[in-house]
C-alpha cells in the first residue's frame, strides 16, 4: 500500500484570530480592548473596535497555518 499524502491541518488558534478577505489580505483585531476600558477614551475604543490589516511580512506565516482559507 502506498503511503497517504500528508495533509496540513488548520491551526484553530490562528483561524480564530485572523480572517482572510476575498482579495487575499489578512485582517486582525486590535489588542487592549478586553478590560480597563474606563481609562481609555471613546475615540480610542471606537478605533480599536475596527479590524486592521496584518503587516505584509507576517501574511505568509499566517496563511501557511490556514491551508483551506
Amino acid at each position: 500500500m502506498p503511503k497517504p499524502i500528508a495533509r496540513s491541518k488548520t491551526r484553530k488558534s490562528v483561524s480564530k484570530r485572523f480572517k482572510i478577505t476575498g482579495t487575499g489580505k489578512v485582517r486582525r483585531q486590535h489588542a487592549s480592548r478586553r478590560h480597563l476600558l474606563s481609562s481609555k477614551s471613546a475615540k480610542r475604543k471606537r478605533h480599536m473596535a475596527k479590524s486592521a490589516e496584518v503587516h505584509k511580512t507576517d501574511t505568509a506565516r499566517i496563511k501557511a497555518n490556514l491551508p483551506f482559507a
